[in-house]
This record gives structure tokens, sequence and C-alpha cells, in this order.
């Protein structure tokens, strides 16, 4: 008791620094270091408390109300991941500054309401985003493997940190910000762990570079590693402050740090999980929120610093979602909603986790905490009319396509993201077993434009049986779901069709039409004569008016799978599979007056003339 007594003193004192100070002299240099095992601010020990949220996966227009919810359930920092991909959206392109894409902003915005930031620019990330936030195009170069000491990707990494450093360089706190830590790669013990075919010597070379590069390229504030406790020998660095993913067991937090870090602290969990994340095909997770209250008052009552990953899971928009992948499934897609079941919802509303934590976190500090943001309004829509319907053969006529001997993958036609449909003309008839063995992710198969199948890497389903008779056409529309976002397949990760195809043992090739369907903006299908033919892939489009907006969630239980935009936003996957029947779709993107829907339908085993949109999500309904 005694012992909590001087805990909660230190607290009490410590609290009042660490929200404040960075608001107070703005712009005027600062000092934050980690010494004698604290973290110290302006020469005084403060205590992190963070809540980690995506500004990539939030409108630009929510930024700060969502930054407000962070602030008002007692935290004092934010923890962010910077994507890759994110920024670098072409090779020699480069974005910082539109939509939700404008990171300076963001970080200022934080400041403004009070919070530190810490960042993780990777440059691998995982974070459930596609290829863990690399660019898809790295793997045209085929001299270049990612996260190995290779010399095509190290200076690939340079020129994105350095790139980075630019834009938040000038938002360190030794410049008067409110930046005071940047990580060091990612989890990269677990690659350790994983890739055991690669000497831990060269491991560590690549780690130390990547360490170098973020102090070469202007990163003054201290350093820090995160992985899993037991992971510590392959992925921490000297003179770099290691935190502990996920370890609720205090005594093994600090006799593992102390090991790892002159044998002092501080000591901190730098992803604490009041949530879970989510695949397609697979339960919700449902974290209880009195495992995590008690975990809570563990980690306070003992001086440990934290950050719930994630406070705010926010939406994987477009075509951002990643995956995973085990000893089952040789591939797991993640969800559109990043909702994570975490504390505040995808939406940004407080849950009842949230207001538990809340009422902890006023138990242990001084500063008064703010009131919670109002909810955001939120709208339902009856019924949004589908006027128009085009089928995707008649898009195919005039779309250009690529021939070859075989098929192609997706890098191989320059191609990020989408859909490829592979076309084949049959001179003779044949019938067995269509093999794809190379199949990346999902594929519906067709015969003289009749849906014959389905196969899906999800299932590790690559064959089925075929009949194609005289003078036919095979047409094979390939979807990617997302590139592997974790894990030692993380180098393997091309799309489309990416080896031969079979039928029995005779390898098809010759005269391989692919068409490129990369939906990377909301399509104008108005030149497309109408059409609808049930079972074969369709794009719908319609207006709707609305004389007031708010958010919303488009109820998709009754549709089979694909994509939605609404006004050239960009929505998401969805998949009648489940567990997420509605998607997200946020009240900023909408107009009052006229708004315009499009749907990419790939499966259309009926065909539709109208869709709505309830008030509440549906994210845990498997089918």
């Amino acid at each position: 008791m005694r012992q909590f007594i001087k805990l909660f003193i230190i607290s009490y004192l410590l609290f009042p620094v660490t929200v404040m100070a960075q608001n107070a002299d703005r712009g005027k240099k600062h000092s934050f270091e980690i010494k004698n095992g604290e973290f110290v601010y302006d020469s005084k020990p403060v205590q992190i408390y963070a809540g980690e949220i995506h500004y990539a996966r939030i409108p630009q227009k929510y930024w700060k109300h969502r930054l407000q919810m962070v602030k008002a359930l007692g935290l004092n920092t934010i923890c962010v991941y910077v994507f890759w991909n994110h920024h670098n959206t072409q090779p020699g392109v480069w974005d910082f500054k539109t939509g939700n894409r404008d990171i300076v902003k963001f970080i200022k915005m934080a400041e403004e309401e009070g919070l530190f930031v810490i960042l993780r620019p990777g440059p691998y990330a995982c974070a459930e985003w596609e290829f863990g936030g690399y660019p898809w195009w790295l793997q045209k170069n085929k001299d270049l493997v990612v996260r190995e000491n290779n010399p095509a990707f190290l200076d690939s990494c340079k020129q994105y940190i350095n790139q980075l450093v630019g834009q938040v360089g000038p938002l360190q706190v030794t410049n008067g910000g409110p930046l005071i830590m940047v990580q060091v790669e990612n989890e990269f013990g677990s690659y350790v762990s994983q890739r055991k075919d690669i000497p831990l010597s060269e491991h560590r070379k690549y780690n130390e570079t990547i360490k170098n590069l973020l102090r070469e390229a202007g990163f003054d504030v201290p350093l820090f590693t995160s992985d899993g406790s037991w992971l510590f020998e392959g992925g921490t660095l000297p003179g770099v402050l290691p935190t502990a993913n996920g370890e609720n067991n205090i005594e093994n937090l600090k006799k593992t740090v102390n090991q790892y870090n002159g044998n002092q602290g501080p000591y901190m969990v730098a992803e604490f999980y009041p949530g879970w994340l989510d695949h397609w095909m697979e339960p919700f997770v449902r974290v209880p929120e009195e495992k995590i209250v008690a975990q809570l008052e563990k980690y306070l009552q003992n001086g440990v610093h934290f950050n719930f990953y994630m406070v705010h899971g926010g939406t994987n928009f477009g075509f951002t979602s990643g995956a995973n992948y085990n000893n089952k499934f040789d591939i797991q897609p993640d969800l559109t909603s990043y909702d994570y079941d975490a504390p505040i919802s995808e939406a940004g509303w407080a849950t009842s986790k949230y207001m538990a934590i809340r009422d902890v976190m006023k138990k242990y500090v001084n500063y008064a905490i703010p009131e919670i943001p109002d909810r955001i309004p939120v709208i339902s829509i009856a019924s949004i009319p589908l006027k128009k319907s085009v089928s995707l053969w008649d898009m195919k006529e005039q779309i250009k396509p690529v021939i070859s001997d075989k098929p192609l993958s997706f890098e191989d036609l320059n191609q990020g993201h989408g859909y490829v449909l592979y076309s084949r003309k049959f001179n003779q008839p044949i019938e067995g077993k269509l093999i794809l063995k190379g199949l990346r992710d999902f594929a519906t198969v067709y015969v003289n434009g009749e849906r014959v199948g389905v196969l899906n890497r999800i299932n590790n389903q690559y064959e089925m049986d075929i009949q194609i008779p005289f003078d036919a056409t095979l047409d094979i529309l390939v979807e990617n779901m997302g590139r592997i976002n974790y894990g030692a397949k993380i180098t393997e990760n091309t799309k489309g069709i990416i080896s031969p195809v079979f039928i029995n043992e005779f390898e098809i090739g010759g005269d391989w039409n692919m068409y490129s369907l990369p939906f990377d903006k909301q399509m104008d299908i108005s030149r497309y004569p109408q059409k609808n033919i049930a079972g074969t892939p369709a794009v719908y489009s319609g207006e709707f008016p609305l004389d007031k907006v708010g958010d919303t969630f488009l109820d998709m239980s009754s549709w089979g799978k694909g994509i939605v935009y609404v006004n050239g936003h960009h929505l998401g996957r969805y998949w009648n599979a489940g567990p997420q029947q509605t998607l997200y779709l946020p009240g900023c993107w909408l107009k009052k007056g006229k708004n315009e829907i499009l749907i990419f339908e790939q499966l259309n085993d009926t065909g539709k003339n109208e869709i709505s949109a309830v008030e509440k999500p549906v994210l845990d309904q498997l089918k």
C-alpha cells in the first residue's frame, strides 16, 4: 500500500507537465530525453499515456474530433504509424498535402489539442495495412528484397525517410513541436524469429542501417523499438529503448527491459491491446472491457507507460486493407472496417469500454479530463435508387487488352490494386480440372460469359471441374484482396495469376488477353448500354438527394462481393460472407442536394435496383 501511495503521488505531480507543457511557448525549443530510467521533458519526469490512431484511416475533416476523443479519454499522447505507400503513391511521386495525407496538419492538430506525438515511420508498419506500408511497385525491381540488408531496398528506404523528415522534422520537440519519440522499424524481432534462413548478423546489419538512416535524415528525438518481450534478442538495438508489445506481466516487462537497457527503464508497453484485428470469413473478435480495465490499473499502479493499440481504428478505405495468413489459410484478408473493438468505434463513438477506461484514468490523474465531444450526427437513408447497371462484358469491349503467351501478374501489368480479367479463346473443346495454383486472391470463372465457378485463396481452393466447348471463351476475373502485411511471406506479394494455368496436365499457354480494371477512381458508366445479367459482374450507379447529412452505414448484407464509391470516395470492399455487413460512409463525404453512388458487384447473383443506409454498423455477422 505504501508503494502504491508513493506511485500515486508521483503520478499526481507528473501529469500536469505532460499535458500542458507542450502548449506553453509554442515554437520554443524543448527537450525530451530518456534519463535515469525515466522519460524527461524539459528536465522534469513525465508519464506517457498514449493512444494509437492513424490519420490515413480517418477523413481529414474528422481528425480534430478523433483527437479530442483521445484527450477526453484521459490520455496525453497519440502514437501514429506513417504508411510509406500512402504518401509515395507512384515511383517518384510524393503526396504529403492532399486529404488525409497531410501529416503536418495532423501533427499540428494534435499539438493544438495538448497531445504529445510518437511517430512510427517503419519503413515497415504492419498495422493490417496493404503490404505493411510498402509501395506495391517495389516488387517490380527484381534486385530488390524488402526488409533485408539489400542495397536496392535500403536505397528506397533512404528516399522515403528523407522525404518524411523533410515534412515532420520541424515538428520535433527539439524544434518546439509535439513529436517526442520515433520508432525504428517495427516488431523486427518477430521477423527475425520467422526468417531463420537469414543469418542474425544480416538481420542486425539491416536494423542498424534503418536506425542510422533515421538519424542521418534528421530525427534527433529518442528512438525506440517494439517487440514481444520474448523477441528482444532479435529486435533490439544498442542505445535504443526497447518497449514490449502486449506484455501484461509487470515483472516480466521490467526484467526484460532491464536486460536490454542497462538494467533500467523506462518501462513501456508500446502496444496495449484493448481489441484485436479481424478477417473476412472469421468471427469478429471482442475483448472484454473488464480485462482491459484490470490491466490498465496494473500499469497505472506500477508506473508503466503504455499505448492503446488501437484507441481508435478507423477504416481501411479504398484498397488499403492488408492480409495475414497461417498454417490453415493461405491468406486471411483484413476487413474494410478497422473498428478493432477499440474504445473509440470506427465512427468515432464512445463505447462502454471507452467509458470504463475513462473512469479509471480519472482516478489516477489530477488534471481535468475534458468532456467527451458530441457524437457526429447519424442518418439513415431508406432507399437509394440505382437507375443504371452495365455489364462487365460491355466494359471489356472498350478496354485495350495486354496480350501474352502466359498470364501476367498485376505487377507485370503495372497495376497495383483492383481486378484483372484474364481471357482466352479456345478453338477446340477441352474439359477436365482447371488448376490455378498461382491464384492471388479471389477468382470468378466464366465460360462464354456464364459463371461456372469460384476459386478462392482464402479457402485454399485452387481447382475446379470445367468444360469448355468448341469456339468458346474462358474468362477469369481475379481480385487482389490485399497484400500480406505480416510474417515471412511478406516477400511473396505479387497479385493476379502468377503461375501457369492448367487444365488437367496441359498448360494453357498462348494468346492470353488481360484487361485491367484498377477501379482507382469512380467511373462514368454513361457511355455503356443498360444491361444486367444475373451471375455476371455488373456496375450499378445512382443518385440520391439529401436535405441533411450525417454519418451512415450502407447495408450490403443482400449484396454479394465488391466495392462502393460515393461522391468519388472509395469506401472499400464488401463481402456478404461477413462478418462485416455494412460500409461506413462518413457524413463529411455527403452533400446536401445531389449525391452519387457507384457499386461494382462481382457476383451479382440477383439484380438490384436500390440500396439503403442504416444508423448502426453490423460487423459481427458471418454467413
